[in-house]
């Protein structure tokens, strides 16, 4: 049979870019993963230790609290849905569950706040919150390496919007006072901790600025949630203060082992929230089975100071390690950026580490600025000293 299609004028530029993105070492596919054992992940066939995992306590690893999970499914709850695998609906509609609710008042219990929400993803809270509270008489200003989804949400707004040099509170200052009063209001926007470089945001100066200044303070905790805080609430509950923020947003996906996201805030914030978020509104809802998982680990993790310490601990080893060895290695977290420079040394070097049993993607433009391509090591806590040991030493090796 013949293929009688047109040609369509897009297909050579397509072609043409993909070339390009090859030619330039920044060609992407989606990786042959397989098993996952621990902190091990299969590869081609090959057991690595995983290095680019967002799994930071290892919950998605914890065998016992996955059994735990299976054996409280009882068939005689079979009929009112809590181990339902959809939804079918959007939560307005008839896709809520009362599974939803605990999830939610447990969320709220734990930070001493009015309210919570679950969202179906990170990207649905970054893309919907700014431009369900932002109008076109409101101001957003945004730190300049905050993440694609802040980004997407700063640009579906209606609202004019700046961005701040990174970490840069004084030029975010300065943008606070050329504002003066000709807006409703002014939104700050910022991650916690930076995915990439994995610094952290000076919150106790921004909660000044935003209350000398009268701003909305929204901060992104994605990848402080689980790591950070004695009960694991983030960055926001280490530094005391997530009674300042207006809207704390964290994840389900990375350290709490799930699907999902959430955002506690005032009750007027939420009942606005779903009335008007579209990402909320128009999308069918997290399965209460995905629900009852995000509650069970979001309850265990409360508890997991110990592996937060380890964690931490084995950040700053590697950290330290590195930099003796001459690495140019950001950051203060647990997430251990070695940046490189050209995407060639990226990509040689997780070549190298692969060979040696460890798998750790290399991050090259647009991800990364310019010149900036690098591994970024996203520790775990079920990682030991003697794989940060073996990790350095493959590393220096690599130098010699």
């Amino acid at each position: 049979m013949s293929d009688s299609r047109i040609e369509l004028p897009i297909v050579a530029n397509i072609e043409a870019e993909l070339e390009k993105l090859k030619a330039m070492q920044r060609f992407r596919a989606i990786p042959v993963t397989g098993a996952r054992r621990g902190r091990h992940i299969e590869v081609d066939g090959r057991l690595l230790l995983n290095l680019s995992s967002n799994d930071y306590l290892g919950l998605g690893a914890d065998r016992e609290l996955f059994q735990s999970f299976i054996a409280g499914i009882r068939e005689d709850r079979f009929d009112d849905g809590r181990y339902a695998l959809t939804s079918s609906s959007s939560r307005l509609l008839t896709g809520h569950h009362p599974v939803c609710d605990q999830l939610e008042s447990a969320i709220a219990a734990a930070y001493g706040s009015e309210a919570a929400l679950v969202f179906n993803s990170g990207y649905h809270a970054n893309t919907g919150i700014l431009p369900a509270l932002a109008t076109r008489h409101d101001l957003i200003l945004s730190d300049k390496l905050n993440h694609a989804s802040i980004i997407d949400g700063l640009r579906i707004a209606d609202a004019e919007f700046r961005r701040f040099r990174h970490a840069d509170c004084d030029h975010l200052e300065e943008q606070l006072q050329a504002a003066g009063n000709r807006y409703r209001q002014i939104f700050i926007v910022t991650e916690s901790v930076f995915s990439m470089d994995g610094d952290l945001a000076d919150l106790r100066r921004l909660v000044d600025l935003k209350r000398r200044f009268g701003a909305m303070l929204i901060v992104d905790e994605a990848h402080g949630v689980g790591v950070f805080g004695n009960n694991g609430l983030g960055l926001c509950e280490a530094v005391g203060l997530t009674h300042e923020i207006d809207i704390i947003v964290g994840t389900f996906g990375k350290s709490l082992a799930s699907v999902g996201a959430y955002a506690v805030m005032r009750g007027l914030f939420r009942e606005y929230l779903v009335n008007t978020m579209r990402t909320l509104i128009f999308t069918t809802a997290l399965p209460p089975m995905a629900l009852a998982w995000s509650l069970s680990t979001f309850t265990r993790q409360l508890a997991m100071q110990r592996e937060r310490d380890h964690l931490l601990r084995l950040a700053a080893t590697l950290r330290g390690s590195l930099r003796e060895a001459g690495f140019d290695v950001p950051g203060e977290s647990h997430i251990v950026p070695v940046v490189l420079g050209e995407d060639c040394a990226a990509v040689a070097m997780a070549g190298a580490l692969r060979e040696a049993g460890f798998y750790a993607l290399p991050v090259r433009p647009p991800t990364v600025p310019e010149n900036s391509s690098r591994l970024r090591f996203s520790l775990r806590a079920d990682l030991t000293g003697d794989d940060i040991a073996s990790l350095a030493e493959t590393m220096k090796k690599r130098t010699t």
